[in-house]
């Protein structure tokens, strides 16, 4: 199952990541990723409600998938997982490079600064796989 993850998660750009507000309530937002296997990298402002929730409760859900004209041909990955700042440099910047190749429009420019944006990291624990060509609502968890 996680070979099949980690290809969804290699073909794809973009995902849902959800966070704990503090009401308890999950808040559900877009961003760019990159991966390396099941870890995920994504960057975000500091001043964002996003990185308050994540500095408060770490569990975060995200879900990864295109949509398709065929639901046949329907493949996602939801997964749950504890994110973390990326603060090593080197770290930092291995996880960069994989965020603009990912991201051609990022290639212009530098690594943001550690004063306004979070270089996070999670690393898929919690797998679901809907691969629809298996047949029709036969999830794989």
């Amino acid at each position: 199952m996680e070979d099949t993850a980690i290809r969804i998660l290699d073909t794809h750009r973009i995902m849902a990541i959800s966070t704990v507000r503090p009401d308890g309530w999950p808040q559900t937002t877009i961003v760019g990723y990159a991966n390396e296997g099941l870890a995920v990298y994504f960057l975000i402002f500091r001043a964002s409600q996003k990185f308050a929730n994540i500095a408060r409760d770490d569990r975060v859900s995200i879900a990864i998938r295109e949509e398709q004209r065929d639901l046949r041909n329907l493949k996602a990955v939801y997964a749950g997982g504890h994110a973390a700042e990326v603060t090593d440099p080197g770290q930092r910047a291995q996880a960069w490079d994989l965020l603009t190749r990912r991201h051609p429009n990022l290639a212009n420019f530098d690594l943001p600064g550690t004063a306004e944006t979070a270089l996070m990291r999670t690393k898929c624990k919690y797998l679901s796989i809907v691969d629809y060509s298996k047949g029709l609502g036969i999830p794989k968890t």
